[in-house]
């Protein structure tokens, strides 16, 4: 195998945003980082991964004050929790950090003075949507009213979800402010805008260059062949971020500081370990920059962050790797399919390193969404992994355990099979390199294969049993377990705590570089299991687990994403006059330990009690509704989850968050009489 030249690289994967846990979608991306990253520092390179924290916007401040508590405690909790769920998935970064920090504001300021003194900052007053009521402007997505197209209403500011059209918060008719109901004014405001359009010439021939996937340069070209604009770099008080120098209430942009979140945290990870952060950003470094990102931000790190270096006179990237989005099961993640899978959520059920492998052989080089098929999921994992790889070992442990003092021969008997296992590692690296994961993964399951086939041919299992045939046992086991080691090692970036587990095994650092040849005469320790198989039933749990248990209702007010989670449907009369809705009384309600929107009911129908979960914490306490009367779903199959078997669904009405309202009939009604 040949020995790489050594190489400096610096990578990072796109922040995610404070204002939530991380799903499944952030950890494909993070684990695509990882497998690179790892495979990077496996064939002996200076490799550091870092990230941060996206914690700046408007988004964030809303969240804080709908929680009572300050934006700096926000970000702290949910740093905390995405640093812990990281970690939960082996996600091995050099340094996580912040936006919200230091080394990022002074970044900041510095860059903005750089891109001030070479005229590539603009001022002029621009009209926006106000908030009269929460005194703050509007973006699009906090605005709703009526499509102005197929007068659908409740329809966001910039698109309509129902016929697809847009248009601009101007059009809707009857628009309000979803953060308090009313009706936007307009208002004057200075904002500040980065002159892209300076650096035409500039982004044509990087768009020409090899930095970026061919699909994804050109979508950019798009951008620049329709004539780049200005790009707004402020917004204005309340705002949660930094505020601009010499600008007073006037703050940057979200997305101006994100891409400058790299350097922070870096440079943070340089400051703790003693690194030189400069030779890794100028101008001419002979370092390499490489930011792994989903597709929907393409523009931001395509055209913006290039164009920002450039005129701060610092390094571009390298290159800029975007992939596709994660369905699930051929769909959008869906909260009530349960395939909306948050990573803590995962954790509590499945094995890590499932998911690790089955990304792995799924991810190519360009920006084709994922599809994770949890049928698949299940049997990929159990007949690679565990049924062809971990098999190796297993089968050749005990032979050696018993008979051999777990010593390998002193002679390979098929040294040429071995050396074409060692051989291979060039052509699995370069699709490593390439990021053309599920080919590697092909590779390598196709060597597994060919390891058993040798160990079925050999037969060690019988040899054992006749006299005189030792030596056989023994050179078969031992090239079972050469076998097995050049896999793991090929394996290690994917699967890094099982390859621990093999290491500990094996008596040796599985490292890509120490592939010279076979193991001779070499001691093995007792052999553990390696990775158990995947179970349907606690795969069937995390879904069950991560289905919305809320009753249906409209959005929150606040709700900060304008794309629905799944198409909505229709369901024929028959089946609407299937459901058994009866009036009940609240007997008791108590919340729910773990829960952060659950409330717990007994609901009296007359001649029975049913326990319901109702998603309702946010505008009622539990004592009260004691004593209230409600409509629920009766006849609705019962549900178990991880707080307990819920029994029925409330009916409930109001646009969400603390405006969820009980419908309460006449109060002639009684406990358990139909609804119709």
């Amino acid at each position: 195998m040949n020995a790489p030249a050594p190489r400096k690289i610096l990578v990072t994967s796109a922040l995610p945003y404070a204002n939530g846990s991380l799903h499944l979608g952030h950890l494909l991306e993070m684990v695509q980082t990882d497998i690179w990253v790892r495979f990077q520092k496996s064939r002996g390179h200076e490799c550091h991964y870092v990230c941060a924290d996206d914690a700046h916007g408007t988004a964030i401040m809303l969240t804080a004050e709908s929680l009572g508590i300050t934006p700096e405690e926000q970000i702290k909790r949910i740093q905390e929790e995405h640093e812990r769920d990281a970690a939960g998935f082996l996600i091995g970064f050099d340094n996580f950090h912040s936006t919200h920090s230091e080394e990022n504001r002074r970044w900041c300021e510095e860059i903005y003075g750089r891109l001030q003194a070479n005229d590539h900052i603009a001022s002029r007053d621009i009209t926006q949507a106000f908030d009269p009521e929460k005194q703050l402007f509007l973006a699009d997505r906090y605005i709703k009213g009526t499509c102005p197209k197929c007068k659908t209403p409740d329809q966001y500011g910039d698109n309509c979800e129902a016929c697809g059209a847009t248009y601009s918060p101007t059009e809707l008719i009857d628009p309000v402010s979803a953060l308090s109901g009313a009706k936007p004014v307009e208002k004057q405001s200075t904002h500040y805008f980065f002159t892209l359009p300076a650096f035409t010439d500039m982004l044509s021939d990087w768009l020409a260059s090899e930095e970026l996937q061919p699909q994804v340069a050109n979508k950019l070209r798009e951008w620049v062949d329709g004539g780049l604009q200005e790009w707004d770099i402020s917004r204005d008080a309340p705002y949660f971020g930094f505020e601009i120098p010499g600008a007073p209430g006037k703050y940057f942009y979200v997305w101006l500081d994100a891409p400058i979140g790299y350097m922070a945290s870096f440079q943070q990870y340089c400051d703790r370990v003693g690194l030189d952060f400069a030779p890794w950003w100028q101008e001419g470094s002979d370092a390499e920059l490489y930011h792994f990102i989903g597709k929907d931000i393409i523009n931001f790190h395509g055209l913006f962050w290039p164009a920002m270096l450039q005129s701060a006179g610092l390094r571009l990237p390298t290159a800029i790797y975007a992939h596709g989005f994660l369905m699930v099961n051929g769909t959008k993640m869906s909260k009530s399919r349960g395939t909306f899978i948050k990573g803590s959520t995962y954790l509590e059920h499945l094995d890590p390193e499932y998911l690790r492998y089955y990304f792995a052989a799924k991810l190519s080089g360009s920006v084709d969404d994922i599809d994770l098929n949890l049928e698949d999921f299940v049997q990929r994992v159990n007949s690679d992994v565990v049924g062809k790889v971990v098999n190796i070992a297993s089968r050749c442990a005990g032979f050696l355990r018993k008979g051999f003092d777990n010593t390998l021969s002193p002679a390979c008997a098929e040294a040429a099979l071995v050396q074409e296992f060692i051989d291979a590692g060039d052509g699995i690296a370069a699709l490593f390199e390439a990021r053309e994961f599920n080919k590697a993964i092909r590779e390598i399951v196709a060597l597994a294969d060919r390891a058993n086939q040798y160990i079925d041919e050999r037969k060690p299992w019988v040899l054992a049993k006749e006299e005189g045939r030792e030596q056989e046992v023994l050179d078969a086991c031992s090239v079972g377990i050469n076998l097995f080691r050049v896999l793991m090692t090929y394996l290690a970036p994917v699967l890094p705590a099982m390859a621990e587990k093999a290491e500990a095994f094996l008596g040796l650092s599985l490292q890509w570089t120490d592939l010279q040849g076979p193991l001779l005469n070499h001691k093995i320790n007792k052999f553990k299991p390696l990775l158990t198989r995947v179970e349907t039933e606690k795969v069937e749990a995390m879904v069950e687990a991560s289905r919305e248990s809320a009753p249906a209702a409209a959005k929150p007010k606040a709700e900060p994403t304008p794309k629905a989670e799944e198409e909505s449907s229709t369901i024929a009369f028959e089946d609407f006059a299937k459901v058994d809705l009866r009036v009940a009384r609240i007997a008791a309600a108590d919340h729910v330990e773990g829960a952060d929107k659950l409330l717990c009911l007994k609901l009296d129908l007359g001649d029975e009690q049913k326990q319901v979960f109702a998603g309702i914490k946010a505008a009622y306490q539990p004592e009260d509704l004691v004593g209230r009367l409600t409509v629920m779903v009766a006849n609705l199959a019962p549900r178990k989850m991880r707080f307990g078997v819920s029994e029925g669904m409330v009916l409930a009405a109001g646009p969400g968050g603390e405006d969820i309202f009980l419908l309460q009939p006449d109060s002639g009604a009684e406990p358990g009489m139909q609804v119709k």
